[in-house]
Protein backbone atom coordinates (compact mmCIF):
# COMPACT_ATOMS: atom_id res chain seq x y z
CA UNK A 1 0.00 0.00 0.00
CA UNK A 2 1.34 3.33 -1.18
CA UNK A 3 1.50 6.07 1.69
CA UNK A 4 -0.09 9.26 1.08
CA UNK A 5 2.13 12.50 -0.61
CA UNK A 6 3.34 14.83 2.15
CA UNK A 7 2.67 18.51 1.57
CA UNK A 8 3.18 21.14 4.06
CA UNK A 9 -0.39 22.65 4.59
CA UNK A 10 0.51 25.88 6.54
CA UNK A 11 3.89 27.72 6.90
CA UNK A 12 5.15 30.73 8.71
CA UNK A 13 7.78 32.45 9.58
CA UNK A 14 8.99 32.28 13.40
CA UNK A 15 12.77 33.37 13.46
CA UNK A 16 14.91 35.48 11.10
CA UNK A 17 15.43 31.95 8.95
CA UNK A 18 13.08 29.57 10.26
CA UNK A 19 9.82 28.41 9.39
CA UNK A 20 7.20 26.77 10.97
CA UNK A 21 5.87 24.04 8.84
CA UNK A 22 2.64 21.99 9.04
CA UNK A 23 2.44 18.92 7.58
CA UNK A 24 -0.76 16.71 6.13
CA UNK A 25 0.10 14.31 8.22
CA UNK A 26 -1.04 16.70 10.99
CA UNK A 27 2.71 16.87 12.16
CA UNK A 28 4.13 20.45 12.61
CA UNK A 29 8.67 21.22 12.44
CA UNK A 30 10.63 23.93 12.66
CA UNK A 31 13.11 24.07 10.12
CA UNK A 32 16.09 26.85 10.00
CA UNK A 33 17.14 27.44 6.12
CA UNK A 34 20.33 28.76 7.37
CA UNK A 35 22.25 25.80 6.73
CA UNK A 36 20.87 25.45 3.14
CA UNK A 37 22.19 29.13 1.95
CA UNK A 38 25.72 27.88 1.09
CA UNK A 39 24.53 25.59 -2.04
CA UNK A 40 23.79 27.41 -5.28
CA UNK A 41 20.85 29.23 -5.81
CA UNK A 42 19.35 29.26 -2.31
CA UNK A 43 22.24 31.97 -1.70
CA UNK A 44 19.24 33.93 -2.61
CA UNK A 45 17.60 33.45 0.94
CA UNK A 46 20.45 35.29 2.73
CA UNK A 47 18.57 38.54 2.04
CA UNK A 48 15.79 39.03 4.55
CA UNK A 49 13.40 40.42 2.12
CA UNK A 50 13.47 37.61 -0.45
CA UNK A 51 13.36 34.96 2.78
CA UNK A 52 10.24 36.29 4.03
CA UNK A 53 8.25 36.49 0.81
CA UNK A 54 8.03 32.56 0.42
CA UNK A 55 4.42 30.91 -0.83
CA UNK A 56 3.26 27.97 -0.21
CA UNK A 57 2.39 25.99 -3.71
CA UNK A 58 0.64 22.90 -3.96
CA UNK A 59 3.11 20.71 -2.06
CA UNK A 60 5.61 23.07 -0.44
CA UNK A 61 7.36 26.18 0.29
CA UNK A 62 8.28 27.98 -2.94
CA UNK A 63 10.67 31.46 -3.21
CA UNK A 64 9.63 32.72 -6.49
CA UNK A 65 9.35 29.65 -8.56
CA UNK A 66 13.40 29.47 -8.30
CA UNK A 67 13.69 27.96 -4.76
CA UNK A 68 11.64 25.23 -3.57
CA UNK A 69 12.53 21.79 -1.02
CA UNK A 70 10.80 18.22 -1.01
CA UNK A 71 8.32 18.20 1.99
CA UNK A 72 9.59 14.57 2.52
CA UNK A 73 13.36 16.60 3.41
CA UNK A 74 11.76 19.38 5.15
CA UNK A 75 10.01 17.06 7.60
CA UNK A 76 12.96 14.68 7.94
CA UNK A 77 15.65 17.29 8.66
CA UNK A 78 12.72 19.14 10.54
CA UNK A 79 12.59 19.87 14.43
CA UNK A 80 9.35 17.78 15.97
CA UNK A 81 7.28 20.43 17.88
Amino acid sequence: MMSPILTISHAEQVGDYTLLLSFSNGETRRFDFSGEMQRGICHKLRDPDYFRRFTLDPFSVDWNNEIGFAPEYLYEKGEPI
